[in-house]
């Protein structure tokens, strides 16, 4: 069949796929359908969607460019797969967070607050920063107009300003100005002659302008002004000031914006005058962050009833005989202390002093020298701390200087990360920074009707901007991400709203005939808002797209056209395709995920919910992001729930506060909690685990085996095998990470890095060792036939076979089997695990350790990436923690989780600035007999009632 066939036919066909685990599969996608892959984690959907589809539609794109084009490319490797046809221009929208850049926001992801920029850079209406007053800006004859009026009959001076409160002596200026033919100056607010050398005081400030005429206003004499004027506005740089000789009353003009009342002007506004990732729009002391770092007295003085020479001063440690010492003893004998004085007892002004420097020349007395030396402009504790901060520093140098700065507000800007003109225009009696601090729901609402507040010129101006504004802002409503501001730092987003707020922008762009791939887009959606999410997926669709989405979540499966499920099983025993067709079809046949669907298959509720030990954690007074003032007590030895809707609160109170409370009690962390007022019960456990979805290791050479800390015992295992002793192996031979048994062409990465300039590298095999990482004498050393290699390319469930005899290293891995990830390699690059997975190999990593039946785990949306039987596997895992005395706190969504645990905390009762309420806490039972505002309780209700 061929593509002009498939196309006809309405089908995407598959022909022959074995891509990873895939078993040569065949199968068919229709055009212009939503079409759901699901399966357990590790069959085959990831390979079949991304690596076979996709991969193959980037790859026939990239042959469309000329050889001249394709040869900055390099080639893409063709996916192992016979054939594709009726494959239409692909688009991969996946889970990995858009932008870890502080720079990059909601706003400026969307392209939304460029939109904002441009309108008001256009329409805003500016005020003055000094009086508050509507700045105004005149032609030529509007001056000429007003002077007329206002001046007629009165002695004036035309001024043009040249300097405005700046230092310098101006002796070349005054040069120039005589030389041109003026005669006369007004030099802070004196008028004076000039003469030859003429020349201020440099260290102080001036403001200089210079005489263009001296007269008396009068109709009669308009040409005279009229000229005048005009060679003012040209001096002057189209500013120009008229003095009142008689009352010395002076008003301002300009042809730019400006306050008539001080002169203040403003430069015609451009888009990059609001954007603060210019230099032009960003505030000055923040340089557009919005956050600047502070110097933590509390952390450099943590007891001030120490001397410095006692170690007062945390940064310097204890006295030593050094420069800096000496400085300070100086510096405290001028202000009549000694260095041994209580820091208390040292006068503030002192204080200041050794924190921050001085200019002072000081003389230093120490036996050391020999005699008194001076030394110049001591620089302070506080400069010292943060040139450690400085990029040029060693790591180890930033670590030590980070305990003592705190990351705070911008005191200039407030926040808002915009300099004062900026944020001094206005629409609507709103700054861009105050309408991108809105909810997005809340600025739909304030666009309604904003033309009724424009006049007529603004609106005529306005009018496309915001129609463009309000569409985009319509797509991010429709994917349930409402409680979002535009000013949201896109580092902060989880991988389902990087995810949504892509699809809003693919959905903006009106393509049609396009084939989109989606990656679980329905990530930390709460069910209430899994109607808009399917909703705008069948709007894609219906635009005239095909829409593939690799799924889990039965909503999704039950509304699509067309479902492939991937099976039987994980890893080996998946990678084939045990049922296609409608969702319908799928619920009267015999598979594992239409098992969970028709409900013969179901994870059970428990008999009984587990009241705990009787010891609690409860935080009062938590006022972090939304919280308004919450107060939360948690029972120990219980599976903990946290629900509510996107943006409700659950991951301020649990991942933003509690967490790091408790972090910094037991490890020290520097990572400060949000506000709260206090915390009891903290002595109830003694450890705490946070097992997030972050990546296990940021390099390709990071993976499950060197993670968990297995690999250590394998190296050992193949040091002591016999011909590892008679060549004299020592486990680095067997490490990929130095040099000696690695390959040295790849340096043991296994594949080389082919850098392409503009473009992301390209990684090829290593033609050497051919992908294996080790040198042949290396590989030559075999356990059981197998070489270190060879074991790195086993699956957890392999190695768990290979290794039954080893306790040691059996443990280790058993657990990886036991939380479902028996299909991933033990070498697999940590880079390829996804957020669900590595949160896995996490908690399995946790699982190996002792625990001490009085730990307390954090989990974040624990079942991202998993089937039904995944999520009824780690279900039994959890459990078995709490059975041991631990507790659990899982912030979730997911139905079969929430019904399952002993104790809800449901926030809510919307997200955002609508949300930041406990609406309910107790069990599942007393959640649904109880009337709340709760957007869980009618779904976990219906649960309940299966």
């Amino acid at each position: 069949m061929n593509d002009k066939n498939a196309l006809e036919g309405g089908r995407i066909s598959v022909l022959g796929a074995r891509v990873h685990n895939l078993k040569n599969i065949d199968v068919e996608i229709p055009r212009n359908k939503l079409t759901v892959i699901t399966g357990m984690s590790g069959s085959g959907k990831s390979s079949l969607a991304f690596d076979t589809i996709f991969a193959e539609g980037q790859r026939r794109y990239v042959e469309t460019f000329s050889a001249y084009a394709r040869n900055f490319l390099g080639n893409m490797e063709r996916p192992d797969v016979d054939k594709i046809t009726g494959l239409s221009p692909v688009i991969s929208i996946e889970q990995k967070t858009t932008n870890k850049n502080p720079r990059s926001t909601v706003g400026t992801t969307t392209e939304i607050y460029d939109f904002f920029r441009l309108l008001y850079a256009r329409a805003g209406e500016a005020y003055s920063y000094l009086s508050g007053e509507k700045m105004v800006k005149y032609t030529e004859e509007q001056v000429l107009d007003l002077i007329l009026e206002h001046y007629e009959g009165k002695k004036t001076y035309l001024l043009a300003p040249l300097v405005r409160n700046r230092k310098g002596h101006y002796k070349e200026l005054f040069e120039q100005v005589r030389k041109k033919g003026y005669l006369t100056v007004r030099v802070d607010g004196e008028i004076k002659e000039i003469f030859h050398g003429m020349k201020l005081d440099r260290y102080k400030m001036h403001s200089i302008e210079v005489v263009i005429d001296k007269m008396v206003v009068s109709a009669s004499d308009e040409r005279r002004l009229k000229e005048s004027l005009r060679t003012a506005m040209k001096q002057g740089d189209g500013l120009v000031m008229l003095l009142d000789a008689d009352t010395d009353e002076l008003r301002h003009y300009s042809r730019r914006l400006m306050d008539p009342a001080t002169g203040l002007s403003y430069s015609e506004p451009a888009p990059h005058n609001f954007s603060f990732n210019s230099p032009q729009g960003a505030c000055p002391k923040c340089k557009g962050l919005g956050q600047v770092n502070l110097l933590d007295m509390e952390k450099i003085v943590p007891d001030p009833s120490l001397s410095i020479y006692n170690g007062g001063i945390v940064a310097l440690g204890k006295y030593k005989n050094s420069l800096i010492f000496w400085q300070i003893e100086a510096l405290c004998e001028k202000h009549g202390v000694t260095i041994k004085t209580p820091i208390k007892d040292i006068p503030a002004e002192a204080i200041d002093e050794i924190m921050n420097g001085t200019d002072e020349r000081l003389q230093i007395k120490n036996e050391s020298l020999g005699s008194s030396n001076y030394f110049l402009s001591y620089e302070g504790v506080a400069k010292y701390i943060l040139m450690q901060q400085e990029s040029e520093a060693s790591a180890s140098a930033q670590k030590w200087a980070g305990q003592f700065i705190k990351m705070t507000t911008c005191p200039e800007c407030n926040g808002q990360r915009l300099n004062k003109e900026a944020l001094h225009y206005r629409i609507a009696d709103k700054n861009i920074a105050e309408i991108s601090s809105y909810d997005i729901s809340e600025l739909y609402d304030w666009l309604d009707g904003i033309e009724d507040r424009l006049d007529q010129k603004q609106k005529q101006i306005a009018i496309e901007i915001l129609k463009e504004i309000r569409s985009r802002l319509k797509f991010l409503l429709d994917v349930g991400l409402d409680y979002l501001s535009l000013n949201r730092a896109s580092a902060s987003l989880s991988g389902g709203e990087s995810q949504r707020i892509r699809l809003a922008t693919q959905i903006g762009s009106q393509l049609v005939n396009v084939l989109y791939i989606l990656d679980e887009p329905s990530i930390g959606l709460h069910q209430r808002d899994n109607v808009r999410l399917i909703n705008s997926l069948k709007e894609l669709r219906d635009t005239g797209n095909s829409v593939v989405v690799v799924e889990h979540d039965k909503d999704m499966m039950l509304n699509a056209d067309y479902v492939i499920d991937m099976g039987p099983k994980a890893g080996r025993l998946g990678g084939e395709v045990v049922y296609e067709g409608t969702p319908q079809e799928m619920l009267k046949v015999n598979t594992l995920t239409s098992a969970y669907l028709n409900g013969e298959t179901e994870i059970t509720i428990p008999t009984e919910r587990r009241k705990g030990n009787g010891k609690f954690i409860t935080i009062k007074g938590a006022s972090g992001n939304n919280l308004k003032n919450v107060n939360a007590t948690f029972p120990l030895g219980t599976l903990i729930c946290v629900t509510g809707v996107s943006g409700s609160g659950k991951s301020t109170l649990i991942n933003r506060t509690l967490q790091p409370i408790l972090s910094q009690h037991f490890y020290r962390s520097l990572e400060d909690p949000l506000p709260y007022k206090s915390i009891e019960g903290i002595d109830n456990v003694d450890k705490i685990v946070n097992v997030d979805q972050s990546p296990i290791g940021r390099s390709p050479r990071s993976n499950p085996a060197t993670y968990t800390g297995v690999f250590s015992d394998i190296r050992n295992l193949f040091v002591d095998l016999p011909e590892s002793k008679v060549r004299g192996y020592k486990p680095g031979r067997f490490s990929f990470n130095v040099s000696g048994g690695r390959c040295e062409t790849c340096k043991g990465n296994g594949y080389k890095t082919i850098e392409m300039n503009f473009l992301p590298d390209v990684l090829v095999p290593c033609e050497d060792c051919h992908g294996k990482r080790y040198n042949r004498e290396t590989l030559e050393v075999r356990f059981r036939g197998k070489s270190i290699a060879d074991v790195l390319d086993m699956t957890i469930n392999m190695a768990v076979e290979f290794f039954e005899n080893i306790p040691t290293i059996l443990s280790k891995i058993k657990v990886l089997q036991d939380v479902g990830l028996g299909y991933i390699k033990l070498g697999q690059p940590s880079t390829t695990l996804s957020g669900g997975e590595s949160q896995r190999v996490k908690l399995a990593t946790e699982l190996a350790k002792k625990d001490t039946g009085n730990t307390l785990y954090v989990l974040d949306e624990p079942t991202t990436g998993l089937h039904f039987e995944d999520i009824r596997v780690l279900l039994g895992v959890l459990n078995k923690l709490v059975e041991k005395g631990n507790t659990i706190i899982v912030i979730e969504h997911n139905l079969d989780v929430i019904k399952c645990a002993d104790y809800l905390i449901d926030m809510g009762p919307e997200g955002g600035r609508k949300g930041g309420q406990v609406l309910f806490t107790g069990t599942p039972e007393e959640m649904v007999k109880k009337k709340t505002k709760s957007y869980t309780a009618p779904f976990l209700k219906e649960e309940l009632k299966k």
